[in-house]
């Protein structure tokens, strides 16, 4: 048997505009820009990670820069809405009054399996809610210019995986990942229908809700859409189990790749779905200190050698500070 998943590792989605998207994500939402790096598989593209002080699992945040793409379709083989953790209701209307602020769309809170959730969108349509719950606390705050700490936002608390196949994902998740069905919308509902899941030992992080596409409406990665989600395997010798695992369910995975961060399996769920396994470690402070993260760009020990034509094919992204505003 296979370690446990502890939960989400990061989201990564598409921009089609880094300077915007580090305005909005910084400056409105209140995280923090732990790095900026480029997409090792697209050296014209910024990889952003957004999350808290230090980038911990659970609490990453991130985007590749493609201004080229298309945006995103909603649908079957999509992931969205990505959803965010508040510790109460009292701070879902703090921020339902900072979104009105700032003329960020969003809905009226609504309540799901006992908790209240707060639907918004970033400029580009990425869809995004925030939850209120007092899970296992994960991460270490960061003191954001304009965000009280006891509003934060503390990092994942589910992803919501429409599935092409929603039956055989079910099964992924439930006999090969671990997973276990926590709640479930009324049976019978068809098109829309939710169940959610979460790993054994629960906490931040740790949910998936599966939901049952609209017949004959697939989607589509795209700016303003999710890439794929990952989920955490505590050390090498636990992302190796998965590995074997997940290949011992007949799922076609990659081998390790080493992202210098962390190391990285992806494999594509039965209903469309761009799944990741990333290791906890080594994180973001082995080539910036914890004051500097996020300042320059980073690039891993085997790009920097190409940092000049790197650095020339990108665009500038101008005004980014992470030092926390007082």
């Amino acid at each position: 048997m296979s370690p446990e998943l502890p939960g989400i590792h990061h989201v990564t989605a598409v921009t089609g505009s880094a300077p915007a998207n580090v305005d909005f994500y910084t400056r409105v939402l209140g995280l923090r820009l732990v790095k900026k790096t480029v997409n090792q598989d697209d050296l014209t593209a910024y990889h952003l990670f957004y999350g808290d002080r230090v980038g911990s699992p659970g609490t990453e945040l991130t985007f590749f820069d493609w201004p080229q793409s298309p945006p995103a379709i909603g649908g079957a083989a999509t992931i969205a809405p990505v959803a965010l953790t508040v510790v109460d209701e009292s701070a879902l209307s703090w921020w339902a009054d900072r979104f009105d602020s700032f003329g960020v769309a969003h809905g009226l809170a609504r309540s799901e399996a006992g908790l209240s959730r707060l639907e918004f969108q970033d400029p580009e349509g990425q869809r995004l809610e925030l939850v209120a719950d007092d899970p296992a606390p994960g991460g270490v705050p960061w003191r954001a210019p304009g965000v009280p700490l006891e509003v934060s936002l503390r990092g994942f608390h589910d992803v919501t995986v429409t599935s092409a196949r929603p039956e055989a994902t079910e099964l992924l998740l439930t006999e090969v990942m671990g997973f276990k069905a926590l709640w479930s919308s009324p049976p019978g509902s068809g098109a829309g229908r939710v169940v959610i899941y979460g790993t054994a030992g629960g906490g931040a992080g740790s949910r998936v809700r599966l939901a049952w596409p609209t017949p004959g409406q697939l989607g589509s990665v795209g700016i303003g859409g999710v890439h794929h989600v990952a989920f955490r395997a505590i050390d090498d010798d636990a992302q190796s189990a998965w590995r074997d695992r997940l290949l011992a369910a007949g799922l076609r995975v990659t081998p390790i790749i080493d992202r210098y961060y962390f190391r990285s399996i992806y494999f594509r769920e039965p209903g469309g779905a761009l799944f990741e396994i990333a290791t906890d470690g080594p994180g973001f402070t082995g080539d910036e200190s914890e004051d500097e993260l996020g300042r320059r760009l980073s690039l891993p020990p085997f790009l920097e050698s190409r940092r000049a034509e790197i650095e020339g094919g990108l665009r500038p992204i101008e005004g980014i500070s992470s030092a926390p505003w007082h």
